[in-house]
């Protein structure tokens, strides 16, 4: 039973940190399933660890109790490589080992200490509690894992392989974004004569942990992750669909606003005056009408600009009319060379409108102009102006 409180002595370090609180609190949320190359990590380390072998049982070793006791105790290390299946589920296969010590001896003799060469081998279950308790962090300074599991040890010095079982706590401090300081406290519960000698050989017969070879250690060392070490946030449905509908009722609100547009359009069309020599008439198809473009561009800038070049190619075909299409660039801009070809490109693009609206191309005369610097602001002299010619009398 002693022997049992030594190794809750060896817990209550990593149990006491349990004290500590988040600076911040910690949103809880799911994560989403990384691939099998992510949140990998390796650990090396070295221990503090001692032997207490099923041989000591009814020797009163009282004394000798401590796992700090020279007559027990020795250095060794560990190397570990595991994966992190969600923040909270992981598994790691670790390998440690290099010298033990056990006692052993007699009845009425004074207890001997032996060194010898061993290694375990275990695979763990390992349980992020801190994640688990309040949320993934990827930031958190600390991070509470007890493990479990098994595996097989041999001792190198007697040639003898044994089963064991294992148990402990691994508390992790983030010391950079892929590098973790770790501490480490376990319990490996190894095959009874895995030191090289067995208790029952020696006429005594125990019960529980005593039975069986116990190794106890304490552990520092580094954890060092590979690749992406991160989790993604679950993407939030509600939210997304809430988004979602609000853009597409924003679609709807725009399509019905061209709907409406278009309606004016059409009655803008429907109410232009027929053709006739009234004055109102001519000064409509007499008036230059202006069809603009951006800079340095012969692509009509708005389809809104034809409504009306719309209007007069009707009242040319139905009157049998020519049509005069003038192009223009503004002077500010560009060199005189690049005017004109600016100029002459805008006159040939309305040209190509008015044929498609019907008008015959040898009822169309084109010009350009070049660079003009005739109206205010300078945009608006990037543009063509559309006039009837040939008016009936």
């Amino acid at each position: 039973m002693k022997k049992l409180l030594i190794v809750l002595a060896f817990a209550g370090v990593s149990v006491a940190s349990m004290a500590q609180t988040e600076a911040v609190p910690t949103e809880k949320y799911s994560v989403a399933t990384n691939s099998f190359w992510s949140n990998w990590f390796v650990q090396l380390g070295a221990n503090w660890n001692a032997f207490y072998s099923d041989t000591e049982h009814g020797f009163k070793l009282d004394k000798s109790n401590s796992p700090f006791n020279g007559d027990r105790s020795k250095i060794g290390f560990a190397v570990g490589v595991g994966k992190w299946f969600t923040p909270g589920l992981g598994i790691r296969l670790k390998v440690q080992g290099y010298q033990g010590k056990r006692l052993y001896g007699n009845y009425g003799q004074a207890m001997q200490n032996k060194d010898f060469k061993y290694w375990i081998l275990n695979g763990h279950a390992l349980f992020n509690l801190s994640n688990m308790l309040y949320g993934y962090n990827p930031d958190r300074v600390w991070n509470f894992i007890p493990f479990a599991g098994g595996g097989l040890g041999r001792s190198m010095t007697s040639d003898f392989y044994g089963m064991d079982l294992s148990f402990g706590i691994l508390n992790e401090f983030r010391l950079a974004k892929k590098l973790f300081l770790n501490v480490e406290v376990g319990w490996n519960r190894l095959e009874q004569d895995f030191d090289g000698r067995s208790g029952h050989n020696l006429g005594r017969c125990a019960r529980g942990w005593e039975d069986k070879d116990n190794n106890v250690y304490a552990e520092v060392g580094l954890t060092f992750n590979l690749g992406k070490g991160t989790w993604d946030k679950v993407p939030n449905v509600d939210a997304l669909n809430a988004l979602h509908q609000s853009q597409l009722d924003a679609l709807k609100a725009q399509l019905n606003d061209l709907n409406n547009e278009n309606a004016d359009l059409k009655n803008q069309l429907a109410n232009i005056p027929e053709p006739g020599m009234n004055e109102s008439v001519k000064e409509f198809v007499t008036t230059p009408i202006s069809v603009f473009f951006d800079l340095n561009k012969t692509e009509i800038a708005s389809q809104k600009d034809l409504v009306n070049v719309r209007a007069l190619a009707k009242y040319a075909i139905e009157n049998n009319t020519g049509i005069m299409v003038t192009g223009f660039a503004d002077s500010a801009t560009g060199t005189p060379e690049i005017n004109q070809r600016l100029s002459d490109g805008r006159a040939a693009q309305v040209v190509e409108e008015l044929v498609k609206m019907g008008v015959a191309r040898e009822k169309i005369q084109s010009a350009g102009n070049g660079g003009v610097e005739t109206l205010s602001p300078i945009s608006f002299n990037r543009r063509a102006t559309v006039q009837i010619t040939d008016l009936p009398e």
